[in-house]
């Protein structure tokens, strides 16, 4: 090349939101990107990892006959875009007995290259060494005279497949990813890139997907560093976007050409978008469009109520008061309010007529008794009855409001406020929910279908807890005080910590073993729970995986 020509490479960036299973939606996807790429002049369009699939596919991708679909329409779309740039997308390949996670250039109308996912993340929600074999360290994959390097999404947070490309002679690396939140996720991911791209000495390419996949929420975020680590763009977080993206040649080498850098916003703003997006997709992608909930004049369901009202509408949302004669007139006026303030569909149903038919059924059994529990969770089976009747009458999808810290001690009636087919706030804390209520009051933003402003009283997030089950009843006669209680599963369950840690930390030893006995003995009632969105690296479900039948507990 003569001294000061630059080339050029153009790549059209697609992050975009696959639905889990549907080729032939996740193919179209990719063809209308393909030809906007086509229509900008890039050298090559590309998207993330697994797309055609959608992601993560967990055992479904196991299963010969959808191996087969999934590779059909990788071809198909070979064929569909023959007359163009080449086009990047991942899916599974199989090779004789061996399955693989891979990424496909396609090129003059069929499958011009293939990188196969070497190493295979099995931690968190991953179970990649269950399901696909290691592919082999390989070399770059050329389009037209420029040499590409492809680490697949957990290729690149390790050394040993970008030195490998490095050294065959790419060019440049494009990391094509289906990475989910988790809160801080960004700063570890760019963390890890930085890396690469010090030791190699390469520009790099990071593109993720986004959307909602039953728990996890893909976040977008795809970026672009140059050699020495400096950010070159940075696309949105959990927008759907498409960018293209210049890079030039010049005596050094590639270098990525300044594009526009998205901020990310607060910790806060992007949780609550994650609760709304996965509520959001989870509807959209099963074929639901409505929901309903029961609104207790509590500081849960109204939390819940306001992220399906930003997710759907308020005109998709139904809020149910079923009241008993231990609901106060506070709950009364503060569910009615909060379904006013959000503007959706607002029933009231007493539960004390099917309440007294259900004590007359169970009198002669349990003559003589007196009233316990048993009776407390009658009434919330009850309601739960009554929702999953308006859930199947009318077509909605019930949600369950149980936060993180009552689904980590079990303080929710199964078959009764745990009924429902999804829960928003699974893996939020109590304490959370009580400032993330603070900052919706105080943010809106474009993605929110709900109204502006003040949606949740102050005196719904000041007021003290309680089920209402019985007289007086407050949610500290059963748990320590949520600050307390929270900060102790921050140590046994986020943090995988010993009880000794908590009593290092200075919390009461007592009170940290009734923590973990409950944690312990509510394994059965998460086991039965409606998943929900993920926010933390220890989310109920995937990531954190107990035996039902446990007899160990702490010495420390």
């Amino acid at each position: 090349m003569e001294q000061g020509m630059s080339g050029r490479f153009r790549v059209t960036l697609a992050q975009l939101n696959p639905v889990m299973g549907d080729l032939k939606g996740n193919a179209a996807q990719a063809l209308a990107a393909w030809e906007e790429g086509r229509a900008a002049g890039a050298d090559l369009v590309a998207l993330p990892e697994m797309f055609i699939t959608g992601y993560n596919t967990q055992d479904l991708v196991m299963k010969p006959a959808f191996q087969i679909d999934a590779m059909e329409a990788i071809k198909a779309l070979a064929a569909e875009v023959a007359d163009g740039p080449a086009l990047a997308i991942g899916g599974p390949w199989v090779e004789g007995d061996q399955l693989f996670n891979a990424y496909f250039i396609l090129k003059g109308g069929q499958i011009a290259s293939r990188m196969l996912k070497h190493n295979l993340p099995n931690e968190l929600v991953f179970d990649e060494v269950r399901i696909f074999d290691s592919g082999p360290l390989g070399g770059p994959y050329s389009v037209g005279n420029t040499r590409i390097g492809s680490p697949i999404c957990e290729d690149a947070w390790h050394e040993e497949v970008a030195e490998t490309l490095a050294e065959t002679g790419a060019e440049f690396l494009l990391v094509p990813n289906g990475s989910p939140y988790f809160r801080g996720k960004h700063d570890v991911r760019l963390t890890h890139m930085v890396a690469r791209v010090v030791e190699t000495g390469l520009p790099l390419i990071y593109l993720n997907m986004v959307g909602g996949q039953d728990d996890q929420v893909f976040d977008g975020a795809s970026f672009g560093l140059n050699p020495g680590g400096k950010l070159a763009f940075q696309m949105p977080q959990f927008d759907e976007a498409i960018a293209h993206i210049d890079l030039e040649q010049g005596a050094d080498g590639w270098r990525i050409l300044p594009g526009e850098e998205h901020v990310h916003a607060s910790d806060w703003e992007q949780d609550y978008r994650v609760m709304v997006q996965s509520l959001r997709d989870y509807m959209g992608k099963t074929g639901f469009s409505k929901v309903l909930l029961g609104l207790s004049g509590g500081i849960d369901s109204a939390i819940v109520a306001a992220i399906a009202v930003d997710a759907l509408g308020a005109e998709n949302v139904r809020c149910v008061m079923l009241p008993s004669e231990y609901t106060s007139r506070e709950s009364l006026e503060d569910a009615e309010a909060v379904a006013k303030a959000l503007g959706c569909h607002y029933d009231y149903v007493p539960i004390a007529e099917g309440r007294a038919a259900i004590t007359n059924t169970l009198a002669p059994l349990f003559e003589g008794r007196e009233p316990d529990l048993t009776e407390e969770n009658i009434q919330s089976r009850l309601r739960g009855l009554l929702l999953m009747a308006m859930s199947n009458k009318f077509g909605e999808m019930l949600l369950t409001t149980g936060n993180k810290s009552e689904v980590a001690v079990g303080y929710a009636t199964i078959y009764g406020d745990m009924a429902g087919g999804y829960n928003p706030i699974k893996d939020l804390y109590k304490t959370r929910v009580f400032e993330t209520c603070r900052w919706r009051n105080a943010n809106h933003r474009s993605w929110m279908k709900g109204p502006e402003g003040e949606v949740i009283a102050p005196r719904v997030i000041d007021k003290p807890p309680s089920a209402e089950l019985r007289a007086d009843q407050k949610d500290s006669d059963s748990l320590p005080d949520y600050p307390e209680l929270d900060a102790i599963l921050d140590i046994l369950v986020d943090r995988d910590g010993s009880i000794a840690d908590c009593v290092e930390a200075g919390f009461d030893r007592a009170t940290a073993k009734r923590v973990e006995h409950l944690l312990y003995i509510s394994e059965y009632k998460r086991f039965q729970s409606a998943p929900g969105a993920r926010l933390t690296k220890r989310a109920f479900w995937l990531d954190r995986r107990y035996p039902i039948v446990n007899r160990w507990r702490d010495p420390s």
